[in-house]
């Protein structure tokens, strides 16, 4: 029988994965505990700390999501920041789109980082080799405190894991304080905010912090299948009056926008850019709290 991985990131449900092959990683960083290994259903997956963080099989689900609701929506991005995405996922879908000059990526484990461009080629499609990508081996703290990143990026996506380890400052007030002093006027934030049905209190704080900190914020969703427990919320957040995603008035504009670029997709569209903006009961609850 193939050995397994078992993930119990809730408490009471645990997932499995059995294991083709040697695990082809399992060592601890100076941060985490990185492991990746090979699954004949979902193809290659990355763990770290015992936490599934990608597989090749549905990866683009979130990475999509993440990255083509707000550069389809807002139409002005031209400068991103990445917090986290060391596996080079989302910077590949954001390099779809022509009008995106510069992408700073900030991951603060540089051995995940070259795990990635090594060993999942097919999550990040050689986004890594485009001279539009910066890599910054650093934190994301220190990064956006330097005085060279305020009103700097129209969009920053925390790519971020669960707030656990090292991800954990990721959900606090100041983290957000930092990224809203980064956006330019017209810039959005988008951030992981864990599933719902699971993880709810993680998305309700989130929003009152976000309420606190931006001048408009909001929840979008989407699923991505090994991230167990239905829906995964996605929120963003903008530091200006009116600078909003979700906005239907712009569908038309969106879808041509999107067909325009001819970008290539797995999970996203522009009809389902906006069917993600309507909340289950449950969520809508939740943000409401």
């Amino acid at each position: 029988m193939s050995p397994i991985l078992a993930e119990t990131l809730h408490d009471g449900w645990t997932q499995s994965f059995e294991i083709d092959g040697d695990m082809i990683v399992d060592r601890k960083s100076a941060f985490q505990h990185v492991q990746i290994f090979d699954n004949r259903l979902v193809g290659r997956v990355l763990v770290l700390d015992g936490i599934i963080q990608l597989t090749e099989r549905d990866e683009a689900t979130y990475s999509e999501m993440l990255s083509h609701v707000p550069v389809c929506e807002l139409g002005t991005v031209k400068r991103v920041m990445i917090v986290g995405g060391g596996d080079g996922a989302i910077a590949e879908e954001l390099l779809k789109h022509k009008s995106i000059e510069q992408i700073d990526l900030v991951d603060i484990d540089g051995d995940v980082v070259d795990l990635c461009k090594k060993l999942l080629p097919n999550v990040h499609n050689g986004a890594f080799d485009d001279p539009r990508l910066t890599v910054h081996v650093a934190d994301a703290f220190a990064f956006l405190e330097d005085e060279n990143a305020a009103d700097r990026y129209d969009l920053i996506i925390a790519d971020r894991p669960d707030p656990v380890g090292p991800a954990a400052v990721l959900f606090e007030t100041r983290f957000y304080d930092l990224v809203n002093r980064a956006l330019t006027a017209q810039g959005v934030a988008v951030f992981q905010t864990g599933v719902p049905l699971f993880q709810g209190q993680e998305l309700t704080d989130t929003v009152r912090q976000h309420a606190e900190v931006f001048a408009e914020n909001g929840t979008y969703l989407v699923v991505t299948p090994t991230y167990m427990g239905g829906f995964m919320a996605l929120t963003w957040a903008s530091k200006t009056a009116g600078v909003r995603l979700g906005d239907r008035t712009r569908h038309d504009e969106v879808a041509a926008r999107f067909a325009q670029g001819a970008i290539a997709t797995e999970y996203y569209t522009p009809d389902l850019h906006f069917a993600a903006f309507d909340l289950p009961a449950f969520v809508q609850r939740l943000v409401d709290a």
